[in-house]
């Protein structure tokens, strides 16, 4: 009896044990949207280095809804994982979830997209602002001084969209190009179909657009083309779909952002987080224009 005691005990210590190290080797990434191809190759950058670095992931899509966002993260704070990787859905609406990951202890970092409130152990991100100027500047290459452009806007009250506007904002002033609209298209290809088509009926005379995304810049070049119309389109995030049409010659160029080396980035200064290292509260990833 005293040996079946003893090894029942042992064998509790050991499942004990066994569960701690799964909870502790648990690790989360909410994304804001996986219709999105850009979001779904971050996440597969931030799966794969999880598994090499031999973490369980556990991946929440949010929808591009705050309220399923802040479901995802109130599920995940009762789960036992140890660090949060989101990609907030909305700079300012995220900020409710940020809070309640704080008041779980657990370290949250933000992906691609910051948060206004709450406390963020790291953001990594490409530099939008700077992103938005190199497109800016790209078109100029292009089209030269004082071109008559249209901007498509991404989704209001992310700080890409802000971001990314910023600096095209400084390009446009820099080489004194006649912005005849601004208008956002949610960074959904259907949606900046739909805007350029109606932004042409009173702009038929555009020179350039830039686009905040590839997917509302491939959008815009459906409407263009149906319109037999012949401008210079410049994108953003160098997804395999919007490197395809550079290369094919439909697009002019597009800032490429590295989606997979941002998720990857995200797992490895939360593993250094989680050993007790310092990381860097921003961790900048390069820009390039694909042209």
């Amino acid at each position: 009896m005293k040996r079946l005691l003893t090894s029942l005990v042992a064998l509790a210590l050991i499942l004990g044990l066994t569960v701690s190290a799964q909870a502790k080797d648990s690790i989360a990434l909410v994304v804001s949207t996986l219709n999105n191809p850009f979001f779904v190759t971050l996440k597969d950058g931030a799966v794969k280095r999880a598994g090499e670095m031999g973490y369980e992931i556990i991946v929440l899509d949010s929808q591009n809804d705050p309220a399923k966002e802040l479901a995802n993260v109130e599920d995940l704070t009762v789960r036992g994982v140890k660090a949060i990787l989101i990609n907030p859905t909305d700079s300012d609406a995220v900020s409710n979830a940020i809070r309640l990951i704080n008041k779980a202890g657990i370290p949250v970092l933000t992906l691609d997209r910051g948060a206004a409130h709450g406390e963020v152990a790291c953001h990594i991100a490409s530099d939008n602002v700077a992103g938005g100027k190199m497109a800016g500047d790209f078109m100029a290459e292009k089209l030269g001084k004082g071109a008559k452009v249209i901007q498509l806007e991404g989704l209001p009250g992310t700080s890409a969209a802000r971001d990314r506007g910023e600096g095209f904002a400084a390009a446009v002033k820099a080489n004194g190009f006649n912005l005849l609209a601004s208008q956002p298209a949610d960074f959904d290809r259907t949606k900046g179909l739909n805007v350029m088509e109606n932004l042409l009926a009173n702009h038929g005379d555009v020179q350039g657009v830039f686009a905040q995304n590839d997917e509302m810049a491939l959008g815009a070049l459906r409407a263009l083309q149906a319109a037999g119309k012949k401008v210079v389109v410049v994108g953003f995030d160098g997804t395999d779909d919007g490197v395809a049409a550079v290369k094919s010659g439909t697009m002019t160029g597009t800032v490429a952002q590295q989606p997979a080396l941002i998720g990857s980035l995200g797992v490895e200064a939360a593993d250094k987080l989680l050993k007790g290292q310092a990381v860097e509260k921003s961790i900048p990833v390069p820009l390039m224009v694909v042209k």
